[in-house]
């Protein structure tokens, strides 16, 4: 495993454990040449799922893309990075447990929201104004007094 500081190639592990659902490991490594810390994730390979995105066109899942929407969502806000993690393991899992091999990109968006609507608000309505492209300031405000009625 590469250090993201330095470069080198040599680390050493000290600290392994299961996480998300098990389905992954957490690893604690130091490099050997600067003595950084950083913490990797592993996961077991699985089957390839397709996202079908709005305007019809197929990708493969990338798990990277909902984790970095959670981040723009969540910046400067008290949402940990053990929960975003955690939203998008339990996301991918949830995914994955309906075998099925294809599935739409609002079913995704709507799980990321409904997570971050339990978590913080304000990342939900940021989140919800980038998801569901809001125009104008009548959406934003639909979209709290939604959140409000919820409560």
């Amino acid at each position: 495993m590469k250090c993201p500081f330095c470069g080198n190639e040599e680390t050493k592990v000290l600290d392994s454990r299961p996480a998300g659902n098990g389905n992954s490991v957490r690893r604690r490594r130091e490099c050997l040449k600067c003595d950084s810390r950083f913490t990797t994730y592993e996961r077991y390979e699985e089957n390839k799922i397709r996202v079908i995105k709005k305007e019809g066109k197929r990708e493969l899942f990338d798990r990277e893309k909902i984790k970095d929407g959670l981040i723009k969502a969540c910046e400067k806000r008290s949402v940990t990075s053990e929960q975003i993690e955690e939203i998008v393991e339990n996301i991918e899992d949830e995914i994955r447990r309906t075998g099925k091999s294809e599935i739409p990109s609002t079913e995704i968006g709507d799980k990321v929201m409904n997570r971050l609507k339990d978590i913080d608000h304000v990342s939900y309505v940021r989140f919800a104004s980038v998801y569901k492209e809001f125009r104008d300031v009548d959406s934003f405000l639909e979209a709290i007094k939604e959140l409000k009625n919820n409560r």
